[in-house]
């Protein structure tokens, strides 16, 4: 099984997901094809498998360096997982693509197997800002902040509820918008959709925009670095 998910990146890097094929990862083991289906039924739960395998090494990655920040720095771990995201998307690419690119043709990743592990991230990033709010150390949006529509406040109330968070509807609501930029930013990056010649100092611009999303989020003010 770890050569047939290893094969199946490299395919997925060399020829993109929507023409993964089984007989060619058979083909690289040296084996027939069909000692490969006894193992993996089809090409769609090939696709699971590495999507799952892409998931729980970005999560991994993420709590790894988020580990390394002081646990009362918020805005240190929120950076640290904004970075983590970052290098591994620039270092894997493909498996990003896969995760977070355009839907494969035919193919829908079954939720009660890529739900967990694909839900890591945003589950650290909750934590992050909910720790903050407990210490005490994520601020309120100011008078004038855009009044919540009442259909959003109960989905937003309900997300505190599933998560027993700390966090008022309103920051709940900025955690979202910081979640979907800070993925938006990657995305930009790794597709090359700012241009070749745009930016030649892509890092500094990616922590400039987690400077300003973690003000979104209402997280205290820190270093740069």
């Amino acid at each position: 099984m770890a050569d047939i998910v290893r094969l199946g990146r490299q395919h997925l890097a060399t020829h993109g997901a929507a023409a993964l094929s089984l007989r060619a990862v058979a083909r690289d083991l040296g084996v027939v094809s069909s000692a490969v289906y006894r193992y993996v039924e089809s090409r769609d739960e090939l696709l699971t498998l590495l999507l799952i395998d892409a998931f729980g090494e970005l999560g991994d990655a993420v709590d790894a360096a988020v580990a390394q920040a002081p646990e009362d720095d918020h805005t240190a771990r929120f950076r640290a997982l904004g970075r983590a995201v970052r290098e591994w998307a620039l270092r894997e690419p493909a498996s990003y693509a896969l995760l977070f690119g355009s839907p494969v043709p035919g193919y829908s990743a079954p939720a009660e197997r890529t739900t967990g592990p694909g839900t890591r991230v945003i589950v650290s990033l909750i934590g992050i800002l909910d720790a903050a709010s407990r210490a005490g150390q994520l601020a309120v949006p100011a008078e004038g902040a855009p009044q919540l529509p009442p259909t959003l406040g109960r989905d937003l109330a309900a997300i505190r509820s599933e998560f027993g968070l700390d966090l008022p509807e309103e920051l709940v609501a900025r955690g979202v918008l910081v979640w979907s930029s800070l993925f938006g930013a990657v995305s930009f990056e790794v597709f090359n959709q700012y241009g070749p010649d745009t930016f030649h100092a892509p890092a500094d611009l990616f922590d400039h925009h987690l400077a300003v999303l973690a003000g979104i989020a209402g997280l205290p003010a820190g270093a740069s670095r």
